[in-house]
């Protein structure tokens, strides 16, 4: 079984579709490591802000099939493919890392880039996943965190319920544990 991490993204209703993700990876994979939601500003382009979170799924299918399987999460949620890369999104859903895997997998490269560039990544990953090596600088989500430019981009924590629980709430609290 592989573990791997996941970003999802949404600016257009918002709520809906992170839950509606929600619901199909936990339909899918089983149980979900879940980082709290955040709010942050577009980047790269104008537009509504984003809610922003990283998942952790444990599969034994290949990187290529866990792809399809989030490409048809995304088409089911409305994913307009023609627009352009930097634009609103229904739902984003993106591979992060797979164990300690570098390199091209089924056509995804891994760990992907935008794990150490952007706050709304990085920060959600910190938090499930602290003491996880980065597979290709050897440091700790946490340590990346620690010395991330934080002025960079915003974002902040909200209020998120999915299944009836706070998830965000819930998030904070696994993380002070740990």
């Amino acid at each position: 079984m592989a573990c791997i991490y996941l970003s999802l993204g949404s600016n257009i209703e918002r709520y809906r579709h992170i839950t509606a993700a929600l619901d199909a990876l936990a339909d899918t994979f089983g149980e979900l490591t879940i980082s709290s939601v955040y709010e942050s500003e577009a980047v790269g382009f104008e537009g509504d802000s984003f809610y922003n979170l990283v998942v952790g799924i444990e599969t034994s299918e290949s990187v290529g099939q866990v792809s399809k399987v989030l490409k048809a999460i995304e088409d089911a949620n409305g994913r307009n493919r023609t627009a352009a890369r930097f634009s609103s999104r229904s739902l984003d859903i993106d591979i992060l890392t797979v164990d300690h895997l570098t390199g091209r997998v089924d056509g995804i490269t891994l760990p992907r880039d935008e794990v150490l560039k952007n706050a709304f990544v990085l920060l959600p990953l910190a938090e499930i996943a602290a003491g996880t090596l980065h597979p290709v600088t050897g440091l700790s989500y946490a340590e990346h965190w620690q010395a991330f430019d934080k002025t960079k981009q915003k974002l902040w924590p909200v209020a998120f319920l999915w299944r009836g629980r706070d998830i965000t709430t819930a998030a904070h609290e696994l993380s002070r544990a740990t």
